[in-house]
């Protein structure tokens, strides 16, 4: 790997450092996206059951808004019901809205810098070829007609051909990923917004009780 670097030439570090911080993004966005952390299967259930009877207390919210993304903006009805227990189900929606607008946000970080990526390298790796092309071009010798130094030649030929590969390996990766968390996080937010609709309509129930 290091003699294709060596050979690519000085155009193919920008592309080394997109790799590297694309697996970063990818590494982070996999333990960040995992179904435990943002909304455990069974967390919308559990806190049905432990406010059936009332709206529990600050200890019980705040471990609920501890436990995931979910609970976070079920722990949001919960504080606006503790805060003001008259209030609407205007002001419940608003309160879980502006949650669930944070948990949104942290969600799809970083997913903007990868697509970045992903539409980044294939054009470093075609700055790469134009400046291999250069070289290429660089070694004749439009003066005296002299014959092409064949290792320039080559040399330009690496720089040109290593640089529009390895954009090429850096940008599908990112791609693919970058589509899969996408599609990740749009089912992430379609399983909030159910949630969060079934809990007003119970927070309203108890809320009338």
């Amino acid at each position: 790997m290091l003699s294709i670097i060596q050979a690519a030439g000085w155009p193919i570090w920008p592309l080394v450092a997109c790799s590297i911080l694309a697996l970063a993004l990818i590494i982070e966005r996999f333990l960040s996206l995992k179904s435990s952390r943002v909304a455990p299967p069974k967390l919308l259930d559990e806190a049905l059951a432990v406010s059936r009877s009332g709206v529990p207390g600050p200890d019980v919210v705040t471990q609920l808004e501890q436990n995931s993304a979910l609970g976070e903006v079920l722990a949001s009805g919960f504080r606006a019901m503790n805060s003001n227990p008259r209030c609407t189900e205007a002001d419940l929606r608003s309160s879980m809205e502006g949650a669930g607008r944070a948990v949104a946000h942290r969600l799809e970080r970083y997913l903007s810098a990868l697509a970045t990526i992903a539409s980044a390298a294939p054009l470093l790796g075609l700055l790469g070829t134009v400046i291999g092309m250069i070289e290429i071009f660089g070694a004749q010798s439009p003066t005296t007609g002299a014959a092409a130094n064949p290792a320039q030649l080559a040399h330009g030929i690496s720089v040109a051909l290593y640089n529009t590969a390895f954009g090429l390996v850096v940008a599908i990766p990112a791609l693919i990923f970058w589509r899969y968390f996408r599609a990740r996080v749009d089912t992430y937010l379609l399983t909030l917004e159910l949630s969060s609709e079934r809990f007003v309509r119970h927070l309203n129930s108890l809320r009338r009780a």
